[in-house]
């Protein structure tokens, strides 16, 4: 099927469906500057239809509370030990568990072709989607048009990603308007950007598609060759809990949002921070302080904790995909035994 033919039939049933908007919804205004540029380069670089784009971005709404969701998320509000609670529950511990059982020969599969482990694979998904559970209510066209249009803080990087959503829906030859994700356009189990899916996405059935919203291969191979593109190292560690020793002279650091590696094994060894690592001494090490309920915390991320940040650039997120893993691992292997 055509992209022409495609969107046309896309285009009747937007008529159909979506007749004259009501007096409390917001569309895209066609006429606005940065949606005529918009329109321009998706034509003219993109070889898009102008009225049949047109048509689709018309029905396209423009949603307050996105901005606002997007304006206050959870890893600037909350500290490491609240976040915490959200992810690490014993409820959420469980379904990773069946999941895991479930999907044992799938998962172990992925993790022998690419190395990256089941513990990061179910990690992942439990954090971002609670196993399939949570996958966002807004159409992915509503939250990237939004925040492409009206959200000048990242308009340029929303811009982008509405771009590669259209694209995306041509290729995969998908109804642009069907797609649900987060206010932030993340789509699917995984929680792709566009630009992700178009990049990283895999089929892993052999069916020809690359289906992240209802297969669970797809979904786990997908992260899996996410991981390997940003650099994953099959066997190494993660990250170790650390403590300030008696040759520490610096003052107490502070929790935030560190990003990139600094030190070494041996330089966080001679600077007094005391953890164990199977690593070599000249190895990438952080130092990370987190906030927790009984206080300071101090864990060491090494290369691959911050593989985990690229997915999403928090290192609450890192940990917390990394705690639920190894959570997760070892109430299979207790149910097991």
């Amino acid at each position: 099927m055509t992209y022409k033919l495609l969107f046309a039939g896309v285009l009747a049933l937007l008529i159909f469906v979506f007749p004259v908007s009501a007096s409390d919804k917001v569309y895209v205004d066609l006429r606005q500057k940065n949606v005529v540029e918009f329109i321009e380069e998706m034509v003219t670089t993109h070889d898009f239809d102008r009225n049949v784009l047109s048509a689709v971005l018309a029905k396209t709404e423009i949603k307050p509370t996105i901005i606002k969701k997007i304006s206050t998320p959870a890893e600037r509000k909350l500290s490491w030990g609240e976040y915490r609670k959200i992810f690490i529950t014993k409820e959420r511990i469980n379904a990773g568990a069946a999941f895991w059982r479930e999907n044992s020969e799938m998962l172990e599969r992925i993790t022998l072709e690419t190395g990256v482990p089941v513990e990061i694979l179910v990690g992942i998904i439990g954090v971002e989607t609670y196993f399939g559970r949570i996958t966002g209510k807004d159409r992915v066209i509503d939250a990237l048009a939004t925040l492409a249009f009206e959200y000048p803080p990242r308009a340029t990087f929303f811009r982008k990603e509405l771009m590669q959503f259209l694209i995306l829906a041509r290729e995969e030859e998908l109804d642009p308007t069907t797609p649900l994700g987060s206010y932030a356009g993340a789509m699917g189990r995984p929680q792709f950007m566009p630009s992700s899916f178009r990049a990283y996405a895999v089929d892993s059935t052999g069916d020809g598609k690359r289906d992240i919203w209802d297969n669970w291969a797809d979904t786990s191979g997908s992260i899996a060759s996410y991981f390997l593109a940003h650099g994953w190292r099959n066997s190494e560690e993660v990250v170790a809990q650390a403590s300030l020793g008696g040759n520490w002279s610096r003052a107490v650091p502070k929790p935030a949002n560190t990003l990139k590696m600094t030190d070494t094994v041996e330089s966080l060894s001679k600077k007094g921070v005391l953890f164990a690592t199977d690593l070599c001494a000249d190895s990438g090490g952080q130092l990370l302080t987190y906030e927790g309920d009984d206080g300071i915390e101090h864990w060491v991320g090494f290369h691959n904790f911050f593989v985990i940040t690229k997915y999403n650039r928090s290192v609450m997120y890192a940990l917390a995909v990394h705690q639920l893993g190894q959570q997760i691992s070892s109430q299979v292997n207790a149910d097991a035994s």
